[in-house]
């Protein structure tokens, strides 16, 4: 049949919509269950590979103490043991720091999906007494919209770990392979890139922790909001060179971990916006808790750009971003306003009750 003549694909309906909601946080904590098991497995291989990097390490240093007398046999057995062990650690950290991050990033998903599960009941029950068709379908494509923005942030950070983290990790591979052909023919050169390696490995897992940190800061959870976004901040303006002033007003306390987050992630989309879009030199956070709540601004100095033709243009395409956005804050009983023109820069401002 012709693609033109094709029945138009029915939509689905609010109940439909709620059961994939209910099948999706199902799954989702099976997921996490499933990683919990895989963190304590490579957890206790860390801790094997620890003591025997200890070892190996105490071995090597009795060597090079005795390097005139050990044969050369034994030294270079000695050194591919330590070069095998520290890279096998190497690389269990990184797994297991990988699979915190993800757990992280599904625990996240299940506060999101609870919170929606909530909203959605609530909205249903309305529904069932007064609310119209028109509202069911408005209702559903929310909740479709979110999903659909969380399957694509899963997207973009497999992406990431593909292009950063494991890409790294390929390349130490190879290195290591370079050096361990090199250690009988040129033992000096072998040394050298035994420590351009040494480099090579460091620089991957100061790249893994920051990715960690963008994934999921665990100090959000351990410190709190306030001294996340104050390290977020700076790292920001080091890695972009745009200055990033950070003021905090009110008093300083614990709020509901899914406030924290949401807020988090809402800097950091915010700011993400302006270092891709905005060619701006500077950007000033405000965050401000008062007894009515939490307000967080974020303003910067750049381009700015047309709002009206921006929103138009992200419901016409049914793209995620400004929209998401605001959806996000409703379901939170929160309020998020955009303020921008071309050549006036850019002004953000959310509200949540806390």
């Amino acid at each position: 049949m012709d693609d033109k003549h094709a029945p138009p694909q029915a939509k689905p309906t609010f109940k439909q919509v709620l059961e994939q909601l209910r099948q999706e946080y199902e799954r989702t904590q099976s997921e996490i269950r499933e990683m919990e098991i895989l963190i304590r497995q490579s957890s206790a291989e860390v801790d094997k590979l620890s003591q025997r990097n200890a070892q190996t390490t105490n071995r090597v240093r009795q060597v090079e103490a005795s390097l005139d007398t050990v044969p050369r046999q034994d030294i270079k057995e000695t050194y591919t043991a330590a070069q095998e062990t520290q890279m096998r650690l190497f690389t269990m950290r990184c797994q297991m720091e990988q699979l915190q991050g993800k757990r992280q990033v599904l625990e996240r998903h299940v506060t999101s999906l609870r919170t929606m599960l909530g909203a959605a009941d609530h909205a249903g029950a309305g529904l069932e007494s007064d609310a119209t068709g028109q509202n069911q379908e408005a209702i559903g494509s929310s909740i479709v919209r979110v999903i659909s923005a969380q399957e694509s942030e899963r997207q973009h950070l497999a992406r990431q770990i593909h292009d950063g983290p494991a890409q790294s990790l390929t390349n130490v591979i190879l290195q290591a392979e370079i050096c361990e052909r090199l250690f009988d023919r040129d033992p000096a050169r072998a040394r050298a890139e035994l420590t351009l390696l040494k480099e090579a490995v460091t620089g991957t897992f100061k790249k893994v922790r920051e990715f960690i940190f963008e994934l999921r800061p665990m100090m959000l959870d351990d410190l709190g909001l306030n001294p996340t976004i104050k390290r977020y901040s700076q790292e920001f303006e080091a890695k972009t060179g745009i200055k990033c002033n950070l003021t905090m007003m009110g008093k300083a306390q614990r709020l509901p971990s899914h406030t924290e987050i949401t807020v988090f992630r809402t800097i950091q989309a915010l700011l993400s916006n302006v270092q891709r879009h905005a060619n701006a030199t500077q950007v000033d956070i405000i965050l401000n808790l008062d007894p009515e709540g939490l307000v967080v601004t974020v303003e910067d100095d750049g381009r700015g750009f047309d709002l009206d033709a921006a929103m138009a243009s992200a419901r016409q395409r049914k793209t995620i971003g400004l929209i998401t956005m605001m959806e996000q804050m409703e379901l939170l009983g929160g309020k998020i306003v955009f303020e921008s023109a071309p050549a006036r820069g850019t002004r953000a401002q959310f509200r949540l009750p806390v």
